[in-house]
């Protein structure tokens, strides 16, 4: 295998790849990252079992074709430290490589490219086509809400729903949901899907996606989600459960409705917050005509109290939150105000944007 190209073109295929690869693995192999060049064109493969992401270079000057396995961070280490502009070579020699660049010269033990696996994919069931940028969007709407290392391991993910009409994600801790709806492009099936993306999934596809219109390819299959663009491959295993009707928990009908400048609303929550308990982030929540007690105390005694004029009329009511739930859905909401629907003291909050329906967050009563 002997081949050579520009640092560029072989930085960015390889931080796209080495993001999925683990310091630490079982097995060894896994600590590399798939090289396999051929007619004008090299593909850098890495994975962990679970995340596989395949980039491709094109027009690589390539002497001999080939295919091996290169330590992941030690060649991105060398290749991010070359000046820019640098022309690299890479040739296969036994059971090393020699990386050259000018007067650099480096060389780095392999193993063979058959030890290294592939994530089994299986047959695809579902397929469409989404914009980068709403895809990423979309993404950037729910991850937070994604448990973490909870023992329901269903909740550690983000659920994909696909049908006819929509596009849509949730995600979910327990405590909190975050869910985001997107028309449909349209795709091979119009029967609806849900599949479960795990947490490692959801953020490298966040990591590797822009903000460009540019689609991409989706297709899911019965243990796998792929993403597919011209420069890039992106796999992972589905995390095999059943996830919560998220449909039982967005609250219908509350009564109770707050009208208020997002921005100002987020501020005194922040500032409440700085006095609220380091553990369960809790404050009181007390309103009147159009008016807005916040109030939070901890373990010290201490105490914050922050009023907010806003629209509201409904009757008095009194709950508690976890501030930083609120905080979260509000950072991540878009536009200028906010509405937040209430029922009772014990009934969960919806946090909206009242001129976009697309994306809502349901945040539970706390009892304080």
């Amino acid at each position: 295998m002997k081949f050579s190209t520009d640092r560029e073109s072989l930085l960015n295929a390889l931080q796209l790849v080495a993001g999925v690869v683990e310091r630490r693995q079982t097995l060894p192999v896994l600590s590399n990252v798939l090289v396999v060049v051929d007619s004008g064109k090299l593909e850098l493969t890495g994975t962990d079992l679970e995340v596989e992401i395949v980039a491709r270079v094109q027009g690589v000057h390539v002497d001999n074709a080939g295919s091996s396995t290169i330590p992941a961070r030690k060649w991105l280490d060398i290749v991010r430290s070359l000046p820019e502009g640098s022309d690299i070579s890479v040739h296969q020699e036994a059971e090393q490589v020699e990386v050259v660049s000018g007067r650099s010269r480096f060389k780095l033990s392999t193993l063979p490219a058959s030890e290294f696996p592939n994530v089994e994919s299986g047959q695809n069931l579902v397929g469409f086509k989404v914009g980068r940028g709403n895809l990423k969007s979309m993404i950037e709407k729910v991850a937070f809400s994604m448990a973490h290392q909870d023992v329901r391991y269903y909740l550690n993910g983000m659920l994909i729903e696909h049908t006819a009409d929509h596009l849509r994600m949730v995600a979910t801790d327990g405590h909190r949901l975050a869910m985001v709806t997107s028309a449909n492009t349209g795709g091979e099936s119009d029967e609806a899907s849900q599949s479960i993306l795990p947490r490692k999934g959801v953020m490298e596809l966040a990591r590797l996606l822009d903000d460009s219109e540019d689609e991409v390819e989706i297709s899911i299959g019965s243990n796998h989600f792929r993403l597919i663009s011209p420069e890039m491959e992106f796999t992972s295993k589905l995390v095999d459960g059943k996830f919560p009707d998220y449909q039982k928990v967005v609250p219908q009908g509350g009564d109770k409705l707050i009208l208020s400048n997002r921005q100002n609303l987020k501020a005194a929550f922040s500032r409440a917050s700085i006095l609220s308990n380091e553990k369960y982030r809790g404050v009181r929540l007390q309103l009147n005509q159009d008016l807005l007690r916040i109030t939070a105390n901890n373990p010290e005694q201490e105490q914050a109290e922050e009023e907010v004029g806003l629209d509201y009329s409904g009757g008095d009511l009194e709950i508690g939150f976890n501030v930083s739930y609120l905080i979260d859905a509000m950072n991540a909401l878009e536009g200028d105000d906010v509405r937040v629907t209430l029922s009772d003291s014990n009934s969960s909050a919806l946090v909206e944007n009242p001129q976009d329906e697309t994306t809502k967050y349901v945040v539970m009563p706390m009892r304080l």
